[in-house]
């Protein structure tokens, strides 16, 4: 892959890095039977993304998977942290938020609602680029450009408003106006979830597609497994608000190490008879957010957990590990009776998932 005109640090510096990353939302007094409370929705996010790869981002309903995309595109301010791009501080005099939203783009899981419905297709994809400075003449003509590189002919729905198309015809303008600034990074929160199977499919060749054609980077969130190994060229776990695992999408889903991510992928239904999920892979629900366990949030639907589990915090998994899990059992003096030897690694792992292609 040619080296992106915008590219400052060169291939081998990640594009992303996000390091301590927080939010901490204050809930007002009386709230849940108690006074002024705080929800830890995202607490002490580390990690990076490579140029040029798919980070698939997986985890419960509530782990903090969209209010972290939405911490990186500073659609809300963080509490703490700190968000690096390309080796540049967002925010700050090295790279200006509105500079660093050129690059970075969003696409949402509801199509309609992330659409003006006032605008015409063509407007909506060209009102970005002509806030950057873009003639309009230009704009509309990248518009028209993009619409016929998703599939959808300018000269029948260039003119169109919202309402006249169907759900997959949304989100394929969507994707056409996170383009249209000619972004590095596109951040896709459940942007295939609303989706009929047979449209999903379509939707997920296309951006493999566009990913090559434009030399993308992906930060892809879903909540279906399957769709997150076939896309993903690494897959980070999240739990309460944290990162559990991290790690190359073969090695996660072929041996993963946290008790969390064996349950997770447990937990995918299976065509094969002879392999029909008899019990629940994961007992009970996630702790409240406004008053996690001790140690190991995880601690109290682990199966493996040991006393210290309820003491200790795991040592988080640095911003640049390619593969990293926040276990004791895999920490070497934690003090888990697991820890440095070989019975972690010998539990069980989830049956692998076969990656099948999709076909429209």
């Amino acid at each position: 892959m040619s080296q992106h005109p915008d590219d400052v640090g060169g291939p081998a510096q990640p594009l992303l890095t996000v390091r301590g990353l927080r939010k901490h939302f204050a809930l007002k007094g009386g709230l849940f039977g108690a006074g002024a409370a705080t929800v830890r929705a995202v607490d002490g996010v580390d990690f990076s993304i490579r140029k040029g790869e798919t980070l698939g981002v997986v985890g419960e309903s509530g782990c903090g998977k969209s209010t972290t995309a939405r911490l990186l595109m500073q659609l809300i301010a963080p509490t703490a942290g700190e968000v690096i791009f390309d080796g540049r501080s967002v925010g700050g005099r090295d790279l200006p938020l509105k500079e660093f939203r050129r690059q970075v783009q969003m696409v949402f899981q509801d199509s309609y609602a992330s659409l003006n419905p006032r605008l015409t297709i063509e407007d909506s994809i060209a009102f970005g680029p002509t806030v950057h400075g873009v003639s309009r003449r230009q704009a509309l003509a990248r518009a028209h450009d993009l619409l016929g590189r998703v599939g959808l002919a300018p000269a029948r729905f260039a003119g169109r408003y919202p309402h006249e198309l169907s759900g997959g015809q949304r989100q394929r303008v969507n994707i056409a106006r996170a383009l249209a600034l000619q972004p590095r990074l596109v951040i896709l929160d459940e942007a295939v979830s609303a989706l009929d199977k047979s449209v999903e499919a379509q939707v997920l060749n296309l951006l493999m597609d566009l990913k090559q054609d434009f030399g993308l980077t992906y930060l892809f969130i879903s909540h279906d497994l399957q769709v997150v190994r076939h896309l993903s060229d690494r897959v980070m776990v999240m739990y309460l608000g944290q990162v559990a695992e991290l790690g190359p999408t073969a090695t996660l889903y072929d041996t993963p190490r946290h008790p969390y991510t064996r349950a997770l992928l447990a937990s995918m239904p299976s065509l094969d008879p002879d392999h029909r999920t008899s019990a629940p892979p994961l007992a009970g629900d996630p702790p409240n957010p406004i008053n996690p366990p001790a140690g190991c949030r995880f601690h109290p639907r682990c199966a493996q957990a040991a006393a210290v589990c309820a003491q200790r915090v795991p040592r988080p998994l640095a911003a640049g590990a390619l593969h990293g899990v926040a276990c004791l059992m895999h920490e070497a003096g934690s003090g888990h009776p697991l820890a440095g030897s070989d019975a972690a690694a010998a539990t069980s792992a989830a049956e692998p998932a076969v990656a099948t292609q999709y076909t429209s």
